[in-house]
């Protein structure tokens, strides 16, 4: 199953930074915004499994606009792109499984 989720992306002076925000601490930064791109679905796809393995809950992707108003050339930032970023959903460990592993 796939779930499409938010993601930003952030043009600074030389990078260009990313982030989903309803996956707190998933964030990438890459030199042309294809790079950023790149980073982002592997490093989303890699943090959601990793949620996965550990037992964790995998955040649903609820949001659907983004307030820019931090986003602003004196904080860095020069232009955003929003669009969705569609990722495979890991498969989650059954509790018993968890249980065993204990």
């Amino acid at each position: 199953m796939k779930k499409r989720y938010l993601v930003v992306y952030e043009k600074a002076p030389s990078n260009y930074g990313a982030f989903a925000p309803d996956v707190p601490g998933c964030a990438s930064l890459g030199e042309t915004l294809d790079e950023a791109r790149r980073l982002m679905s592997e490093g989303l796809r890699f943090h959601l499994e990793m949620l996965a393995e550990d037992g964790d809950p995998i955040p649903e992707p609820i949001t659907s606009n983004y307030d820019f108003a931090e986003e602003t050339p004196e904080n860095g930032v020069s232009h955003c792109i929003v669009e969705w970023l569609e990722v495979e959903m890991p498969i989650m460990k059954e509790s018993h499984e968890l249980a065993a592993a204990s």
